[in-house]
């Protein structure tokens, strides 16, 4: 049986053919597949500037950059992520400050945030954890409160929504995520929306090495920047995905509605928040990039190392995001330790990443549900059964 990988990007003939195209027009750098893109990605979020990048990475250093963050700041994150979130923190010269996470989102905790603000802190970068978002509400509430910027990073959130607002739509600076296990991919790359058209020109500056060229050949460079921009090869993979975002999002739901309607009760799995965006389920829709249970380590002599090398002797391929990154050598030697943060540790101990992407069909979620049945002790036919009482009891609501 094929391999059943945890993520998988869906190309279609449309968008390599548009690929060809731009190999084939002599103009594969930044160009104007690039400037389409831009636009494509503006349209989306009500003509809010928007302004592409090579990653994810560099989107969310220069919206530090912008924001004006740097040596002798701090900045306040969630150490239930990326690595890169706070590491681009440590790359502008300021310092992140780490708050745990509130167990049933698994994003940063708003009730803990405001008594982490000192008179050094002068942003906050929220995570929407595999495309759940943070309560947007209260976080710019409280940056209003203590005039912080906010950065937010929605790598993982595209399409996503809070209180029927999509993000990315509204809010301060805002970066995306179009890696290849993202809901969108163009290769690499990534995105950032800004406010205004300032913000949008010394985002294209810090992008090529801080330069601004004339129309006479004459040049300036008066920021530090690098060489961070996008190719019109990735930008013609992205316009292509974009067309299909929604697409792709219903059915990961669909997708997220099986696993929680055919996994066992039984198994011992702390299932991720259920948002749909459905009435009664609050004001957060998911946009489901990643399909996140908990294992039950307490009953798994063999560890989650173990879960995953049985899973993939059942043909299933499995991820870990994140480990909490406080605990990392990097940040470590920064004076954190383990216990700082027990709920973000607890959870970056015991989570996998289930395969969910649009190109699964609905038998590969039964077959995931068997392999954890198996891996974790019960057969089909029992999970079968325990699934039917589900249902019948309410504990499931399809």
């Amino acid at each position: 049986m094929e391999f059943l990988p945890f993520t998988r990007p869906s190309i279609d003939e449309a968008t390599i053919s548009s690929v060809v195209e731009v190999l084939r027009s002599g103009w594969i750098t930044t160009g104007p597949k690039c400037r389409e893109f831009e636009a494509a990605l503006s349209a989306r979020y009500g003509g809010r500037p928007v302004r592409v990048a090579a990653s994810a990475t560099a989107a969310l250093e220069f919206a530090l950059r912008i924001a004006g963050i740097g040596p002798g700041d701090e900045v306040i994150t969630t150490p239930l992520s990326w690595v890169a979130t706070a590491n681009v923190v440590l790359t502008v010269g300021a310092t992140p400050v780490f708050v745990d996470v509130d167990p049933a989102t698994r994003n940063i905790d708003l009730d803990r945030l405001e008594s982490a603000i000192t008179e050094r802190t002068r942003a906050l970068i929220p995570v929407d954890l595999a495309g759940l978002p943070v309560d947007r509400d209260r976080l710019y509430q409280i940056a209003a409160r203590h005039r912080l910027r906010v950065i937010e990073d929605a790598a993982q959130s595209m399409g996503a929504a809070w209180d029927g607002r999509e993000v990315g739509a509204g809010g301060d600076l805002v970066a995306i995520s179009f890696h290849p296990n993202k809901n969108i991919t163009s290769i690499e790359g990534g995105c950032l929306v800004v406010n205004d058209a300032d913000e949008a020109r010394l985002f294209e500056k810090l992008r090529l090495q801080g330069v601004t060229r004339q129309a006479d050949g004459t040049m300036d460079c008066d920021v530090l920047g690098y060489k961070a921009n996008l190719t019109d090869v990735a930008a013609a993979v992205g316009i292509g995905q974009l067309a299909r975002l929604d697409e792709f999002n219903a059915r990961r739901t669909e997708l997220a509605h099986r696993y929680f309607d055919r996994i066992d009760p039984s198994l011992g799995l702390s299932l991720p928040p259920r948002a749909f965006g459905e009435p009664g389920a609050g004001p957060a829709r998911s946009n489901w990039h990643m399909f996140q249970p908990l294992l039950p380590l307490a009953r798994m002599p063999a560890g989650r190392a173990g879960f995953i090398d049985a899973m993939k002797a059942q043909g299933i391929g499995i991820g870990v995001h994140y480990p909490a990154m406080h605990r990392f050598s990097l940040f470590a030697a920064r004076g954190w330790r383990e216990g700082d943060f027990p709920h973000a540790e607890a959870i970056g101990d015991a989570t996998v990443s289930l395969p969910l992407f649009p190109a699964m069909l609905d038998g590969d979620v039964d077959r995931v549900c068997d392999a954890l049945a198996a891996v974790l002790g019960t057969s089909p036919r029992e999970r079968t059964g325990a699934v039917t009482a589900g249902a019948t009891s309410g504990t499931t609501d399809r």
